[in-house]
C-alpha cells in the first residue's frame, strides 16, 4: 500500500477519531452545567466545526507526506470551569470523555473488521474497505486514546490527575502547562513518549475485536 492509498484509507477514521473526541468533550461539559461549547456549536458530529485548518489539515499532511507520520490536532472545544458543578472532579470527567469516546469508536470501527471478514468470500468489494479502514480506526483511536491519557498538561490525562491531586501540589502542577507541549515534543523527537506508550498501545489493541487484522496490517 503506498502513501497516497494510505492516506484515503486512515482519512475518515482520523477525521471521525478527532471529531467524535471533540464533541463528547463539550457534551460532558453541557451535562454538568457548563454549555459554552453548546452555545458556540461545537457538541456537534459536523467535522467542520472542529477543523483547525492548520491542526487538522496542513500539519497532518505535511507531516504524513514528509514523514509518513501522522500527527495533529483539532480545534479545542471551550470549557468554562467557572460553570462547573464541582469543578475538579468535573473537569476531569470532561478530559476523560474524549479518550473514553476514542475507545467506544475504536471497539466500533474493531467490530467493522469482522463485519468485513464475514462479507469477504461474497462481497470483497465491500469487504475490503470495511477491513481496511476499520483496521485503520482501531488503531488510530487508540493510539489517540493513550496518547491523550498521558498525564501530563494540557492533555485529557494531565487534567485527570491535577485533579487527584491534593490542592497545593495541584496548584504546583497546574504551572506547568505552558511547558506541555514542548515536553511532550521532546518525549516525541527522543523516542522515550513511544518507548512508553507502544506497550500500552499494543496491549489496547490486543482486547479489541478484529485485533489480529489490525497487527497484521498495521504492526505496532
Amino acid at each position: 500500500m503506498n502513501k497516497i492509498q494510505l492516506l484515503a484509507v486512515i482519512a475518515l477514521p482520523v477525521l471521525f477519531a478527532i471529531t467524535v473526541h471533540e464533541a463528547a468533550h463539550g457534551w460532558v461539559a453541557s451535562r454538568l452545567g457548563d454549555s459554552t461549547a453548546k452555545m458556540l456549536g461545537r457538541v456537534t458530529l459536523n467535522p467542520f466545526k472542529h477543523i483547525d485548518p492548520i491542526g487538522t489539515l496542513i500539519v497532518p499532511l505535511a507531516t504524513f507526506l514528509l514523514t509518513g507520520f501522522l500527527f495533529g490536532w483539532a480545534k479545542p472545544v471551550p470549557v468554562n470551569e467557572r460553570n462547573l458543578r464541582n469543578r475538579r472532579w468535573d473537569m476531569a470527567l470532561v478530559a476523560v470523555a474524549g479518550p473514553g469516546a476514542n475507545l467506544l469508536m475504536a471497539a466500533i470501527w474493531g467490530l467493522a473488521v469482522q463485519i468485513g471478514l464475514a462479507l469477504w468470500g461474497s462481497f470483497q468489494w465491500l469487504a475490503l474497505p470495511l477491513v481496511y479502514m476499520g483496521a485503520a480506526g482501531v488503531l488510530i483511536n487508540v493510539i489517540l486514546m493513550v496518547l491523550n491519557l498521558f498525564p501530563l498538561l494540557p492533555l485529557d490525562g494531565g487534567r485527570v490527575l491535577n485533579a487527584l491531586m491534593p490542592p497545593a501540589m495541584s496548584a504546583r502542577f497546574s504551572q506547568l502547562e505552558p511547558y506541555g507541549l514542548i515536553l511532550l515534543v521532546a518525549l516525541l523527537v527522543t523516542g522515550l513518549l513511544s518507548a512508553i506508550l507502544s506497550p500500552v498501545i499494543s496491549a489496547t489493541i490486543g482486547i479489541m475485536p478484529g485485533a489480529g487484522v489490525v497487527r497484521e496490517l498495521f504492526p505496532v
